[in-house]
């Protein structure tokens, strides 16, 4: 084979749409979702404990960009890629609500609306460009983009919004009880009121991080606070091994594979 035809090959290859990249949504997906945005939360505390808030950014943002950089790489849905950058996402999203609120000293009543507002930005030009916020059809690297610019947009704002709660009177336990009742919501509003299931997805993705960060803080925060007093240790790791095992599961299954349950 000549090295025309090479680069002509590599050249189709980059052309071809790919494959879904997006697990299927089932309950396995909603539950390593809520189970990310917890161990983000808890892993994203101790490192800014043990190495000081620059360096855990640092090493936070190296290892975001690392496992996207994988993400992208591959081109169809793999279990352990695909939630690896997920938890990355979480560790990172909740250093940047954290970065505004402590070392910038903006409050949570503000950067939750800067985050919602992003949010909506990365939304509005996802769909003027594809005219679509589908999960079911990125299967272009621009679509994908703006997924994974949506899915950190979404962590960035569910961490702010869960502290604003927590430290607005609710506490971190009476802000698990306010967004697990608020995550049925878009599931009651599309099965009964005929939300667009798009809608509905999106909303519950937005409310997982902040039920997931609020019931792992209640677990790891001390008594004082409200919480169970476990340590962010002793939950980072809980949380963590559970993931592992749940994506093993996945993997070895192919349940989450993208196609696998009807649209």
């Amino acid at each position: 084979m000549t090295t025309q035809h090479l680069l002509d090959d590599r050249r189709h290859a980059r052309l071809r749409p790919l494959a879904n990249k997006v697990p299927e949504v089932t309950a396995w997906f909603w539950i390593i979702k809520v189970l990310t945005t917890g161990m983000g939360e808890t892993a994203s505390d101790l490192l800014a404990r043990l190495l000081g808030p620059i360096p855990a950014v640092a090493l936070g943002g190296l290892a975001l960009v690392s496992s996207l950089a994988v993400q992208f790489a591959v081109r169809r849905h793999i279990a352990w890629v695909y939630w690896t950058a997920v938890v990355m996402v979480s560790v990172f999203g909740t250093m940047a609500a954290d970065v505004l609120h402590v070392g910038l000293g903006v409050s949570y009543a503000v950067s939750t609306p800067l985050f919602l507002a992003a949010l909506a930005a990365v939304f509005a030009i996802w769909y003027a460009s594809e005219r679509t916020l589908s999960i079911h059809g990125i299967h272009t690297r621009r679509r994908e983009a703006f997924y994974w610019a949506a899915v950190l947009a979404t962590f960035a704002l569910g961490t702010a919004a869960g502290d604003l709660t927590a430290t607005a009177g609710l506490g971190y336990l009476g802000s698990v009880v306010l967004f697990a009742a608020a995550i049925c919501v878009p599931a009651l509003a599309h099965r009964w009121a005929g939300l667009n299931a798009v809608a509905a997805f999106w909303s519950a993705y937005v409310i997982t991080r902040p039920l997931g960060a609020s019931l792992a803080d209640w677990m790891a925060v001390g008594r004082t606070r409200g919480g169970l007093a476990l340590g962010l240790e002793p939950v980072t790791v809980a949380w963590t091994v559970a993931i592992l095992a749940f994506v093993a599961y996945l993997a070895a299954s192919q349940r989450d594979r993208p196609g696998r349950v009807a649209a």
